[in-house]
Parts: structure tokens; C-alpha cells; sequence
């Protein structure tokens, strides 16, 4: 803190509204003349309207809540307002109204009227009512699009920014480590590369809209023991430095984001949430993160209710205030009367006040929350809208047709055709039979945090506020001179089989059947998948695999579709359907997408970000396995993925011809580069992905067969060719060492172009030269990728034969 606060040009200006002083000048003159208890306000939301009791509560919330008394907490100031928007059915355009009376009330209740931040869930799309429903992060994966998934957030992001909202918690960065976890849909997949670039792009996005975006949940909380949620994480100091922590510092680096959230684990016996050695000495000393840490919900008071290492509030306030935590979501619990206690009796020294109060505030002078001319209107909003309620109704829509149209091509990009016998594409059916739980359940198509799932099947007399087709009506409508019937013969997760006759009795009498299978999201054990729906095993819920048995046996080509949020045991299905499809929670477009697939209108070309397990128990198995997580003669137990990582086929085929590489050999800290040159040999346009998988042979610590560092997707009309050159630093062989420092050593290496992480077309050997090598934050993170017209082939023998990708597998 200065010891002196500058003096404004303008006496009668305030040094915190003085435009010419620099943005801390500002916020340090506003500390100066603010009170312990007016800086601790700044430090808290609250959640007005939130349910405390009831059936729709998450665990442990009914025991969190404190009694708000807004005109006792008001004078002193308010942080945050807790989902505004997002907390039940509000009409837009009457919660931006009531969202204006809020942020006027809080304004003129305290001395410096400083408004409250406004954030908001925003997962897959904004949870708000009547949003744009979106597909799933784990959908945003199977893309292998950062271009679109980019685009999607930026819309995700006007949107919250047309009604006042001002934060967004996402993106999740959490890396896959069991698919039994509840959470898998929340995720990006199991490869760090692909989801801190995925990550990394919908930050920019939301960021570039003017939302703070929120990377959750910083780190561990998907590595948790069993896949349970909130379990207990213990790993070892590599895995946890190479796998899980590279996403946040690639999104941290290169994102631009501006707030990060803390994960609900301990790792190792320490709650993250009271954790400096991350909160502060790897975020912040070693990052130089530069922004606000806030709570996952009641994450600070889970410090005393379930982790037990404190004793009181207080404490456990003060643990976190000490660790990094800025500040207390989603509503005050610890950050008032016990933090003030713990101030009072010495225990905790103001500075850590003033340190979380500083970051805030300027949060909130980047956001122009200081300014003195600070309006709480919405672009295009004036003071007569608030005057008449019923008429600004319907004022406001969050699901434009733009954004429609973004959902739809995410949808359609994101669908994983895993296997086909040769009957897809099918533009003309006669009979067709569509059957299954998912077939005609608009909701199961969207994620546990899409609005309709999170808040509105508490409110069933509300309408879903959205239009969303089932798969049944989108079938309907993609085969309009079809007979198609319906049967859903079990349901996702019930035991009751009577209905798999009917089914069977519909399959027989259609010549094609599509059978729609998979997850129903849900909260804390409400659905099969979603927070708190963790899976003991990953065989599909329910009857589900009894369902499909008897329909493939009926003799009718089938086509499976997965319509799940996470990754599942499909038995011979493969085998025995025409296609099997992977789909993970589509969204509000996602059954328009499935339809054209089958049909043919889309030419698939997703690529799976988890793996697809070969058995319902084999988990964790995914492809970054060392040598020993891989098949052996020691155990009878074969960990292979049925479809491994980055699996898909489409409608088209590629012909990869002339790898190179650039260098027989380079420095521990150089490049080289690494081609191919890519041509749709079909007849159609087409979609190919090409991923560069890493293999390091010998070093001195165990390391993966195979790890991802570069991707890139090209589209192609038939006949077109381009070459694809990645550099490749050295710093992108890099691992945590023996000593703990990240190192780059010399030695040999092999640079695969593959298909998937299974089926690799080139691998190119080079080799590392010189002295190993410690390298730091700011080292190489991801391949960049440079498309040319092809040139002249190279004459270099490839270690592997080349492969042409046809439709079939």
C-alpha cells in the first residue's frame, strides 16, 4: 500500500474517479478511505432467491446459507450478486429490470457506491432461462475446433453482457482421469493439449465480450479417487504437473483470463482451498496471474464442515484469505462477522484484506464499475423501459437465430460416427423404427448445467422456455416421406423391461432402426450423469444394453446412437450395427445434427476426446498410459481402448502422403518441424483432423506412449490438398524430473502423425541434442500449425506405411 494517496487534478473529484491517475493509484486512494468492514463487503456475494431447503438443494447448501439481512449488510457494500439470472424462470428483459434495482439499491446504500459484479453459470451457454442451450464442453472437444468453439463463446458471452452480467464460471479445465466421474460431461476430454487449446479459446471468446471468465476448478478435482465427486485426490507430483496443470497455465498465459476458481479436493490431505503453494506461489509468483480467485460454492466453510482442518469459521476464512482466495461465493457464510473476529483478535493481519480488497476492486475498475458516471442500464436500455414491466416482457432473446445456427454447427461437428459397415449414409429410408429412452426426451440432449437441467425441471409448470427437437420429431423431419415409428422401450435408468417387446416388434417391421441410448443429466444423484451422478461402472445405465440386444437381434440394420455424458462399454454393438454414433449431450440443435448424420446432410467429423472403453470396469484407462498402463503378460486384465482417443470416421476419405521432418536432429532448445500433405481423396466434402502424438522411448522417468501435441482440422472439397507443417520446440518434450524441475533432455524422440492416438500413419525419428535443459513458465506449450498448398513430394522413407482413411474401419 502507498503511504501517501495521490491527490485528484480536481479537489472535488475523488482520487478513485480521477481518470488521470493509474488504475492502482485509483483502487489504493478507494482502500485508503474505506473501512475494514467496507473492504471485507467487497469480498462477498450474496444470492438472492436461491432455495436454502427442498429437494432441489445441493448437499450440505441447507447447512451454508446464512440469513442475508440486505439492509443491515447494504451500507457497507456488496462483491457479488450470485446468479441474477440464473437461479430460476426469469423473463429476461424483467430480470434485467429487477438486476437494475438491485444494482441502484446496493449503490445507494453505501458511501463510495460502488456496484456489485454480477456473475453467472455459464457451461453450456448461459443458464439462463430462455438461453441458447449449447452443447457440453466434452462436445466442444470432440470438434477439435478452437476456431468454433471460440466463435460459440463469444456469442455465450454478448448475450450474459446484453443483460447486465458481468462473469461467467467457466471454462472447466479439469483433464479426464476416470469416466466413472460424474463430471465427464463437464470436460473437454483426457488429453491436456486438447483441452487447455479448447479452454483456452472459449476464454478469448467470453473475454472479448467483456465477460471475466472463471477456469474451474483449479487443480485436482477431476483425479478424485474412484471417480467420485469431492473424493480425495492423491497422485503423484508428475501426473499432477504434467497432466493437470498444463491447461490452466496455457489458458492463464495465453487466454487472458481473468479469474480463476478454486476446486472443492484436497490433494494429498490439502484442500485446494487452503492451498498458498497453488493459490499463490504457482498462480500467481510463478504465472504472474494478476486477477481475482474466487470460491467454488461454500468451498471456504468446506474447510471446517468437511475437510476438517478448521476449527471455526474464522478459521477457515482466514486459511483461505491466506492461501489466495479474493473471494467468498455464493453467498457470505465466513467472510463477515467471523473473518472480522479473526481480524479483531490478532489472528490474521489486515494486510491479507487489503491484498484480496486491491484485487477486486480493480476488477471492478477494469470492468468500469468505478467510474463516476457508471450506469447500471444495458446497452440500448433507457430509463422508460423501467417504468412498465408487462411491457418490456419478451423485450430480450437469448436464443437468436445466430446462436441457434452456432449451436447447430458445434452439434454437428462434435458427432463421432466410431464405426460403420457401410449402410450410412441412407438419404431415403421407407420404414424406420426410432426407439430408445433418448429418442424422444428433448432434455436429455442437454448438459447438467443447461438451464432446463440445472434449475428448470425444479419449476416444471414453467415452459422449457427454449424449442428443442427430440430425435423422434428430428427423424421425422429429415425423412418426411418415411413411416417412422416410436418405442422407447426401457427407460435410461428404471429396471423395468416389459416395453423391449414392443421395441423388437417395431425394429422387425422397419428397414432401418436408429436406436437412441445413453445418459439422463442430472444433479446429485437425480440423473446417470452430471455433478454427484458418478457411475460404478461404465456399462450403460439401466436395462439399456438389454434394450439393444434384443433390437440387434431382430435382424434390422441398426443404428446406435450414444447420446451420454461421458464415454460407455457398448458390449459387440460395433460389431453387430450398421454405424454406432457418439454424441455427448448435442444441446438444443444436437437431434437435427444426429438426423443428418444418418441421412447424410452432415458428413461426420468428430473425433473422440475420451476413449471408449472395451470393458464396463477397465477404468482409468486412458491413452496417456506408460508402458505398464498398456496390454502386458502380467496381468490378465487388457486395458485398450475399444476406439482410443481422437477416433472418427466420415463420408469421405484422406490420402496423407510426403511426411518430413525437419531435422535429423535438434538442440534441447530449438525446433524442427514436422509435414504432410493432406488430399480428400472421396467425393464429397470432407473434414479431416490431423493429430501429432509425441513418443519419447527413453528418459528418466517413465513417460507416455503417446502424447498429444499438436492438432489441426482442415476442411476439404474433394480433390483439394494442402500441407500441414508444425513446429515443434523442444520444450514440448519437456516433463517434471526426478528433482522436481521441468527439464528437456536430450536423446531420441519420435514425431507420429496419426489418425487417432492408436493409429498412427507417420512416425518420424529424430533426435535432441546438447545438455539437458530446465525450463520455466514460459516455455512452448502446443505446436503451432502453419497450411500451404502442397509442394514437390519429400523423399523420406516413412517408419510406418501410409494409411488412406476410408469410411469403414
Amino acid at each position: 500500500m502507498p503511504t501517501t494517496v495521490p491527490v485528484p487534478a480536481d479537489a472535488a473529484t475523488p482520487a478513485w474517479h480521477d481518470t488521470t491517475l493509474s488504475a492502482g493509484e485509483r483502487v489504493d486512494a478507494l482502500l485508503a478511505a474505506m473501512t475494514i468492514r467496507e473492504k471485507i463487503a467487497q469480498l462477498y456475494g450474496v444470492w438472492v432467491g436461491a432455495a436454502s431447503d427442498g429437494g432441489g438443494v445441493a448437499p450440505y447448501q441447507h447447512d451454508m446459507e446464512e440469513v442475508v439481512d440486505l439492509d443491515e449488510l447494504l451500507p457497507h457494500g456488496l462483491g457479488q450478486l450470485t446468479r441474477p439470472f440464473g437461479s430460476g424462470p426469469v423473463d429476461a428483459a424483467i430480470g434485467v429490470v429487477s438486476l437494475v434495482r438491485s444494482q441502484r439499491r446496493i449503490t445507494a446504500a453505501g458511501r463510495f457506491g460502488i456496484p456489485a459484479l454480477a456473475h453467472e453459470e455459464c457451461l453450456a451457454g448461459f443458464t439462463a432461462w430462455g438461453a441458447t442451450a449449447y452443447p457440453v464442453p466434452l462436445a466442444w472437444g470432440a470438434t477439435f475446433n478452437p476456431a468454433l468453439v471460440r466463435e460459440m463463446s463469444g456469442r455465450i458471452g454478448a448475450s450474459m453482457r446484453s443483460v447486465g452480467v458481468h462473469q461467467g464460471l467457466a471454462p472447466v479445465l479439469d483433464v479426464v482421469r476416470d469416466a466413472r466421474w460424474g463430471r465427464v460431461e463437464e470436460t473437454i476430454g483426457e488429453d491436456p493439449t486438447l483441452v487447455g487449446t479448447i479452454a483456452t479459446a472459449y476464454v478469448r471468446g467470453l473475454e472479448s465480450a467483456g465477460i471475466v471468465a472463471t477456469l474451474k476448478h483449479f487443480i485436482g478435482y477431476s483425479a478424485s479417487k474412484a471417480g467420485r465427486n469431492l473424493a480425495p485426490v492423491s497422485i503423484g507430483a508428475r501426473e499432477f504437473n504434467d497432466v493437470l496443470v498444463p491447461p490452466f497455465e496455457m489458458a492463464i498465459r495465453d487466454g487472458g483470463v481473468r479469474s480463476v476458481m478454486h476446486a472443492y479436493t484436497d490433494v494429498d490431505g490439502v484442500p485446494t482451498a487452503a492451498d498458498p503453494t497453488l493459490l499463490t506461489e504457482l498462480l500467481r509468483d510463478r504465472w504472474g496471474f494478476t486477477g481475482t480467485v474466487v470460491a467454488d460454492y461454500f468451498g471456504i466453510a468446506f474447510l471446517k464442515a468437511l475437510h476438517g482442518v478448521a476449527g471455526t469459521w474464522g478459521d477457515a476464512a482466514a486459511q483461505a484469505l491466506r492461501a489466495g482466495v479474493d473471494v467468498e461465493l455464493p453467498t457470505v457464510k465466513t467472510f463477515a462477522e467471523p473473518l472480522l473476529a479473526e481480524v479483531a483478535a490478532g489472528r490474521l493481519p489486515l494486510d491479507y484484506i487489503d491484498r484480496a480488497a486491491r484485487r477486486v476492486l480493480l476488477q471492478k475498475l477494469d470492468l468500469g464499475l468505478l467510474e463516476s458516471g457508471w450506469s447500471p442500464l444495458p446497452a440500448g436500455w433507457t430509463e422508460a423501459d423501467l417504468a412498465d414491466i408487462d411491457a418490456v416482457r419478451g423485450r430480450v432473446d437469448l436464443d437468436q437465430a445466430a446462436d441457434r445456427l452456432t449451436a447447430r454447427r458445434v452439434a454437428e461437428q462434435s458427432i463421432v460416427l466410431l464405426s460403420t459397415d457401410g449402410t450410412l449414409p441412407l438419404p431415403a429410408v421407407r420404414r424406420i423404427a426410432v426407439i430408445g429412452p433418448n429418442a424422444h426426451d428433448a432434455l436429455n440432449l442437454l448438459g447438467c448445467y443447461s438451464f432446463p437441467g440445472h434449475v428448470g425441471t425444479l419449476h416444471p409448470e414453467t415452459p422449457i422456455g427454449i424449442e428443442i427437437c427430440t430425435v423422434l420429431e428430428a427423424v421425422r423431419a429429415e425423412y418426411p416421406l418415411a413411416r417412422v415409428s416410436y418405442a422407447a422401450g426401457v427407460t435410461v435408468d428404471g429396471t423395468d423391461e416389459s416395453g423391449i417387446a414392443a421395441a423388437c416388434a417395431a425394429a422387425a417391421d422397419a428397414d432401418l432402426v436408429i436406436a437412441v441410448l445413453g445418459d439422463r443429466p442430472g444433479l446429485f444423484g437425480r440423473g446417470t450423469s452430471g455433478e454427484g451422478c458418478d457411475a460404478e461402472s461404465l456399462d450403460l445405465p439401466g436395462r439399456q444394453w438389454s434394450l439393444l440386444d434384443a433390437v440387434l437381434a431382430a435382424g434390422t440394420p441398426v443404428v446406435t446412437v450414444l447420446v451420454a455424458g461421458r464415454p460407455y462399454f457398448l458390449h459387440d454393438a460395433p460389431e453387430r450395427s450398421a454405424a454406432v454414433l457418439q454424441s455427448f449431450f448435442p444441446g438444443e440443435e444436437g437431434a437435427g445434427a444426429i438426423a443428418g448424420v444418418v441421412s447424410g446432410r452432415v458428413n461426420p467429423s468428430g473425433r473422440l476426446p475420451v476413449s471408449i472403453p472395451n470393458r464396463a470396469g477397465g477404468q482409468p484407462a486412458g491413452y496417456l498410459a506408460s508402458p505398464l498402463g498398456t496390454l502386458s503378460e502380467v496381468s490378465n486384465l487388457d486395458p485398450t481402448a475399444r476406439f482410443a482417443f481422437g477416433h472418427g470416421l466420415g463420408y469421405t476419405s484422406f490420402d496423407w502422403t510426403d511426411p518430413a521432418v525437419g531435422a535429423a536432429e535438434f538442440a534441447t532448445d530449438a525446433a524442427t518441424t514436422v509435414a504432410l500433405t493432406v488430399t480428400n481423396a472421396g467425393d464429397r466434402r470432407g473434414a479431416d483432423v490431423v493429430q501429432l502424438y509425441l513418443h519419447d522411448p527413453v528418459a528418466s522417468v517413465v513417460r507416455p506412449v503417446n502424447r498429444l501435441v499438436g492438432y489441426h482440422r482442415v476442411d476439404l472439397e474433394p480433390g483439394e490438398s494442402v500441407r500441414i507443417t508444425f513446429t515443434v520446440h523442444a520444450d514440448l518434450a519437456s516433463f517434471t524430473g526426478r528433482d522436481g524441475d521441468r527439464i528437456v533432455e536430450p536423446g531420441l524422440l519420435e514425431l507420429r502423425l496419426g489418425h487417432s492416438s492408436s493409429r498412427i500413419a507417420y512416425a518420424q525419428p529424430t533426435a535432441l541434442t546438447g545438455q539437458t535443459r530446465t525450463v520455466d513458465q514460459t516455455r512452448s506449450l502446443v505446436a503451432p500449425v502453419s497450411v500451404a498448398p502442397p509442394v514437390a513430394p519429400v523423399s523420406v522413407a516413412p517408419s510406418v506405411a501410409p494409411v488412406s482413411v476410408a469410411p469403414r474401419p
